[in-house]
């Protein structure tokens, strides 16, 4: 059986060595920081769009459309797919629960300088009814049908000029009063909402980006996408909510995985390298206690798994201190440009659970690496040379 050394024996020396043990937490940790930060930004990303997606909600795009920024349908087309498709469901009063939709992006100031893309959609009363209590209007009121009036997103009252309630936005040359901030979970908080019908004139766009319905429980929609992908009068692209949403985070998300994955490579060689010259700096000074434990019938595999151990104890040590430092990080709100819809968006860092364990795990693979050297060297030391040295 093979016979280790106490565990205690490299704990103390980790210890007594506390000043080198420390520094090497510091670069461990930082690296470790580094790569939860970036990986928490991309997580509160996805998570915009995921939490905010209903399956009962479905959109009709033009087909071949990756997003509703590239859709469009006539007001013709919109009408016969609102009214002639019958998955969709109905209302108290037997209308459909469907709404034609106008999207665009619009640069607009922001309050921090600079500028920035805000998307600007145009609704039907009917969208608020596919909303239901998903939308709140946190302040002032919905806008009136048939106005030059707007409701803004919670996300943007704090970061784009003019959007805060009684102030007045200029949409290419039409002012609309804003008279409301509304929440809505997902993507949505970051919206201007105004009527469809005056939008179109605004912007000058006569059709609608997308078509947006509810459906009746028990919907097979896989049957009525084919259905539709193939109609010769009104052909369209169909996807439930939660699947357009996930789709739109794939260009940033991929980005940031990237520069996680590129900054943590950079770093977590310098901390590779700081680990290693820590352990060499503990063994050389420790040498006659490596050469008493082989003299004493402790086996060189015994050595070597040993000071392993001691390697992932101070990669461990160092991506908690890593966890400690990205974990203020949680919940604080940020915004950046989705690269799907090349538009502002906000939403928060969040450090899960997920990437407190990658990241840990992350910092004993740097750990393990930083002191196979040392321990291969600690291993195959004579004992008698060992003894002499010390």
């Amino acid at each position: 059986m093979l016979k280790l050394p106490p565990f205690s024996y490299n704990l103390r020396s980790l210890w007594v060595r506390k000043s080198a043990t420390l520094l090497t937490m510091v670069g461990i940790g930082a690296t470790v920081a580094v790569l939860a930060g970036v990986l928490a930004l991309q997580q509160g990303f996805a998570s915009l769009y995921t939490t905010g997606g209903r399956s009962d909600v479905v959109m009709f795009l033009r087909p071949g459309a990756t997003s509703e920024g590239e859709s469009g349908f006539r007001r013709e087309t919109a009408e016969i797919l609102k009214k002639n498709i019958p998955e969709i469901a109905i209302d108290g009063e037997g209308r459909p629960l469907a709404s034609g939709e106008l999207y665009l992006a619009v640069r607009r100031e922001k309050l921090d300088g600079g500028e920035t893309n805000v998307p600007i959609r145009g609704v039907e009363p009917m969208s608020f009814a596919i909303a239901g209590d998903a939308m709140q209007v946190l302040e002032g009121r919905h806008f009136e049908a048939g106005t030059d009036e707007v409701i803004v997103g919670q996300a943007l009252v704090d970061r784009i000029k003019d959007c805060q309630v009684g102030r007045t936005i200029l949409i290419n040359t039409t002012p609309f009063k804003v008279v409301g901030v509304f929440d809505y979970s997902g993507p949505f908080r970051s919206e201007v909402w105004g009527d469809a019908a005056r939008m179109s004139e605004a912007l000058q766009r006569p059709g609608f980006s997308r078509v947006v319905a509810r459906l009746k429980p028990g919907t097979n929609l896989k049957v009525m996408t084919e259905r539709l992908k193939n109609d010769k009068q009104t052909p369209s692209k169909v996807l439930d909510e939660q699947t357009y949403l996930s789709s739109q985070t794939m260009a940033l998300s991929v980005t940031l995985y990237a520069l996680g994955v590129f900054l943590a490579l950079v770093m977590g060689t310098a901390a590779v390298f700081a680990g290693t010259n820590t352990m060499l700096a503990a063994i050389s000074a420790r040498s006659h206690e490596i050469g008493v434990l082989l003299a004493i019938g402790f086996r060189p595999f015994s050595i070597f798994l040993s000071f392993m151990f001691e390697a992932v104890v101070l990669g461990l040590l160092g991506g908690l201190a890593g966890c400690l430092m990205v974990i203020p990080l949680n919940g604080l709100r940020t915004g950046t440009t989705n690269f799907q819809t090349f538009t502002e968006v906000a939403f928060a860092f969040s450090v899960t659970p997920r990437i407190l364990v990658i990241s840990v795990g992350f910092a004993c693979i740097l750990g393990l690496l930083g002191g196979l050297i040392p321990a291969w060297s600690a291993a195959s030391r004579d004992p008698v040379d060992a003894l002499r040295r010390g």
